[in-house]
């Protein structure tokens, strides 16, 4: 699977993969959906990581580490995105700006 690629270039992906998703979250305030978006692409650099280093050590830990990973993560996602739907039913609008009138 990993053929003539070394462990640096799994890292290198990884690294502009968590950076695009951190440059997602400072650029983009406004949309919840992108903000879900690029919090998801950090998980996947982390995964990438977690796989890679696990190959590279030979030890199925990091492996664990991603299913358990995986799963909040798919929890979050639907989480979000039901909390999402709800807001856009009672707002119309699922901008970041328009939450502030939900404060109690």
């Amino acid at each position: 699977m990993f053929g003539s690629l070394s462990l640096s270039h799994y890292l290198i992906l990884a690294a502009i993969l968590f950076a695009i998703g951190v440059v997602g979250i400072f650029l983009n305030r406004k949309n919840l959906i992108v903000l879900l978006m690029a919090i998801e692409l950090m998980l996947v650099a982390v995964n990438l990581n977690f796989i890679a280093f696990s190959h590279y050590l030979n030890d199925l830990s990091g492996q664990l580490f991603v299913f358990f990973i995986l799963t909040v993560a798919a929890a979050e996602s639907s989480i979000g995105l039901a909390i999402l739907v709800v807001l856009f039913r009672n707002l119309s609008s699922i901008d970041v700006d328009d939450l502030d009138s939900l404060k109690g």
